[in-house]
C-alpha cells in the first residue's frame, strides 16, 4: 500500500447526506429512493433540511421549499426530522473515532477532524474508518486528507459519496486547478462574484495570489484564506488546556433560508449538542453567543452573560431566543449559524427550587438512558415543537 509522507496531518470526515442516510438506514424501504427530510411534519409546508443522493440527482437540495421538491418529484419519500436520531448517531461516531487514539475535533454534527501526523499510511486508516462507520451505522462518509483543516475539508467534498481524496505536495496544485473556487469553505455567492472580478476562478488561482493582494482586496478575510491554504496545522495545539475556553457547534446550510422554523430548529439542535458536551465535561456556562450570517446581510452576532450558569440545552436555547429577539419580525436570509457557550466553570450550582431540582433529575435521567440504550429517542419535547413553528 502506498504511504504518504508525514507532512499530511489532518483527516477530515464528512458524512454523506447525513440526516437522509440515517433515515434510509433505519427504514430499508427508503433505500435507493429519492427522499427528503423536512423540518416539520407537514410535508407540503416545510423546508428540506436534507436530501438523499437519489433526490439530489433530480435537482432537489437542502433549503428548498418542500412544495418545490414535490413538483420536481411527486413520488418523493418524506420523513419529518427527528433531531435526537442525528445527535445520537453523531455522538456515537465521535466515540468510535476516539478509539483510534488520535487527537480529535468535533467540527459539526456531521463532520470530524483527526490529527494523523503520526500515521504512515493515512489511506488505509481512512478506509478502515469508512468501513467501521458503515458496519456500525449503515451510512457512508467521504474523507479528505491534507496538511491543514481547510484543504482537508475541501478534499472531503471532491469525491462524494464514500470517497477518499488525499492532497499531497505532488498533486495539490493539479487538484486545485480543476476545483472551482466556490467549493472552498467560506466562499459564498457574493464572495464568488468578487473572486471572479479579481480573476480568481479556481482554487489554484486563489492559492497563487499573494497575501498582499488578498489583504488589499479582501482585507483580513483574504489573509485568513491565504493562511488557511498554505498553513500546516495540528489539532494538538487546541487540546493543550484541560478545560476549554468555550464549547460550540455551528452549521452551514447548503442554501440560504429565511424560514424562521428552520432557523429555530437548527438553533435548538445546536443548543442541545452544546449542552450535552458541557455535561460530558462537567462544565456549566454563563455566557451564550449566537451568530447568524447570510449572503446579503451581516445577520446577528451577539452574546449575553447571565448570573446563573447552565448546561441545559433547553435553557441555552431559551437564551438564544432572547438574543434572536433582537432581529426584526422578518427573518433575514441565513446561510450559517452557530451557538457557543463560554465563561465556563466546573463548579455547577445547586438547584434551589422544586422546578430546578425536577429539571436536573430529568436531564440526568435522559443522559443516562441515552447512554445505556443508545437509541437517542429521549429528548425535550420542544425539539418537536420547533419544527412546527411557521
Amino acid at each position: 500500500m502506498r504511504t504518504v509522507p508525514k507532512l499530511i496531518m489532518i483527516l477530515h470526515i464528512d458524512m454523506d447526506a447525513f440526516f437522509a442516510s440515517i433515515e434510509q438506514a433505519i427504514n430499508p424501504k427508503l433505500k435507493g429512493k429519492p427522499l427528503i427530510v423536512g423540518t416539520r411534519n407537514n410535508k407540503l409546508y416545510t423546508v428540506v433540511c436534507a436530501a438523499s443522493y437519489e433526490a439530489k440527482a433530480l435537482g432537489i437540495s437542502s433549503g428548498m421549499p418542500s412544495a418545490d421538491a414535490f413538483r420536481i418529484c411527486p413520488h418523493l419519500e418524506f420523513v419529518a426530522a427527528q433531531q435526537s436520531k442525528y445527535i445520537w448517531t453523531s455522538e456515537q461516531i465521535l466515540n468510535m473515532l476516539r478509539n483510534y487514539g488520535y487527537e480529535l475535533n468535533y467540527a459539526s454534527i456531521d463532520e470530524f477532524q483527526i490529527d494523523i501526523a503520526d500515521t504512515n499510511d493515512p489511506e488505509t486508516l481512512a478506509k478502515e474508518i469508512q468501513k467501521q462507520i458503515y458496519a456500525n451505522f449503515k451510512i457512508t462518509a467521504s474523507i479528505g486528507i491534507a496538511r491543514n483543516c481547510l484543504l482537508a475539508k475541501l478534499a472531503s467534498k471532491l469525491n462524494k459519496p464514500n470517497g477518499i481524496v488525499i492532497l499531497t505536495p505532488h498533486n495539490l496544485e493539479q487538484v486545485l486547478a480543476i476545483t472551482p473556487v466556490k467549493k472552498l469553505c467560506g466562499i459564498g455567492q457574493k464572495t464568488e462574484v468578487l473572486m471572479q472580478d479579481l480573476g480568481v476562478k479556481t482554487c489554484l488561482d486563489l492559492y497563487h495570489k499573494t497575501p498582499g493582494f488578498l489583504e488589499q482586496n479582501l482585507g483580513k478575510y483574504g489573509l485568513n484564506l491565504n493562511l488557511g491554504l498554505h498553513s500546516i496545522e495540528s489539532l494538538r495545539t487546541t487540546c493543550e488546556e484541560e478545560k476549554p475556553k468555550s464549547v460550540g457547534h455551528s452549521y452551514s446550510l447548503p442554501r440560504a433560508s429565511e424560514n424562521p422554523g428552520l432557523i429555530r430548529a437548527w438553533i435548538r439542535l445546536l443548543s442541545e449538542m452544546v449542552g450535552q458536551r458541557l455535561r460530558q465535561q462537567n462544565l456549566t456556562s454563563q455566557t451564550v453567543h449566537l451568530w447568524l450570517s447570510g449572503p446579503q446581510s451581516t445577520g446577528l452576532n451577539s452574546q449575553k452573560t447571565y448570573s446563573q450558569a447552565t448546561n441545559d440545552g433547553h435553557e441555552i436555547y431559551a437564551r438564544c431566543l432572547r438574543i434572536l429577539a433582537k432581529i426584526s419580525l422578518r427573518m433575514p436570509r441565513i446561510r450559517a449559524l452557530g451557538v457557543t457557550c463560554s465563561n465556563l466553570s466546573q463548579s455547577s450550582y445547586l438547584p434551589l427550587f422544586r422546578e430546578e431540582k425536577r429539571r436536573e433529575r430529568l436531564i440526568k435521567a435522559v443522559d443516562s438512558i441515552n447512554t445505556r440504550q443508545g437509541e437517542g429517542a429521549i429528548y425535550p419535547a420542544i425539539t418537536i415543537l420547533t419544527r412546527k413553528i411557521t
